[in-house]
């Protein structure tokens, strides 16, 4: 091994159960397991049988929790899956230590196959909008929509208050990290993943934080924590350099599925600016801008998001007599 690598985590050396994973009303877990990897999934019943699939794939440092909000307000369209990437979540590690944007698509595509449940609405968030990015341009079949939350695409001008997530794709950067902020409770870094991610932290509710704050002790118990997020940053890093059939702008160029486009104003991560290139290079897009947001619109304005993709069944001939948007309603 090289100098600059990090020491592979095994999925069968560590014991990823440590603390229980937070279930919302009317969600389900279950553990998946396949060739290479064991995957965490969390599901709504939809209100009817016969609703076409759905699956949803979270952001770097997410889980499939990130979706909760938007979920059952989609349960009069879709039956709703949401996927805990390899090593987070409740998944833990691939066997390979693969953690690039290929390798989470794979994760994703094996997933699908071994479901037998496609093709999909298919969303992704962040990191999860480049691996659903690459998922829908290599595997087609598998894709009924693309809906894409700031998706983490290559940009030439990384924002300034992007450049610390950057970083831990740098060798050794994690282990720094690690050590400067060992006395940093968890309500400090929710606070600080919080004012990075929300357009307005304010609208994070009490009962969010504290649960966003028991997530967390929860993640930072894990052996392979901040492994994961080294790796899967670098993996967003290295997806952002490559060029030609492979670079991710071209892969956009290829995807055929509708696909429906929600950038933030307040974003953070993903900049504001990239939303019109992205528009023109998903070959049938629909853009939904929100001023206010930040990097997480589906946590944010869920029914906004949820609204947005209804309009965009209804203007693919995808929409069913399903009712209103929410099952809430």
């Amino acid at each position: 091994m090289s100098s600059t690598e990090l020491p592979s985590v095994l999925a069968t050396s560590v014991a990823p159960k440590v603390g229980t994973v937070r279930v919302a009303e009317g969600e389900r877990l279950r553990t998946v397991g396949l060739p290479g990897i064991t995957l965490t999934v969390r599901s709504r019943p939809p209100v009817r049988e016969g609703l076409p699939p759905a699956l949803y794939v979270h952001g770097l440092g997410g889980s499939s929790q990130n979706w909760s909000a938007l979920m059952p307000l989609l349960d009069r369209l879709v039956d709703s899956e949401a996927v805990d990437l390899p090593g987070f979540g409740d998944s833990p590690p691939p066997d390979d230590g693969d953690y690039s944007v290929t390798g989470h698509a794979r994760a994703v595509i094996r997933f699908l196959d071994a479901a037998e449940r496609g093709p999909v609405h298919l969303f992704g968030n962040s990191l999860g909008g480049a691996v659903t990015t690459r998922v829908a341009a290599v595997r087609p079949d598998l894709v009924r929509t693309l809906t894409l939350v700031s998706p983490a695409l290559p940009e030439i001008r990384v924002q300034r208050s992007a450049v610390p997530t950057a970083l831990l794709a740098l060798p050794g950067v994690a282990g720094l990290f690690t050590r400067f902020t060992k006395d940093w409770s968890a309500e400090q870094r929710v606070r600080g993943v919080t004012a990075l991610c929300y357009g307005d932290p304010g609208m994070v509710t009490p009962e969010g934080f504290r649960n966003a704050v028991e997530e967390m002790e929860r993640r930072l118990a894990l052996p392979y924590f901040w492994d994961a997020m080294a790796r899967s940053a670098r993996g967003i890093v290295n997806a952002y350099t490559l060029g030609g059939q492979h670079g991710l702008w071209r892969q956009a160029e290829r995807v055929l599925a509708p696909t429906l486009l929600v950038y933030g104003g307040r974003d953070q991560l993903v900049s504001y600016r990239m939303a019109q290139r992205a528009a023109r290079a998903f070959r049938d897009s629909r853009l939904l801008t929100l001023p206010d947001a930040g990097h997480v619109a589906m946590m944010e304005y869920p029914e906004t998001v949820a609204t947005a993709f209804r309009e965009l069944l209804a203007d693919t001939g995808e929409l069913a007599d399903t009712g209103p948007t929410s099952a809430r309603s």
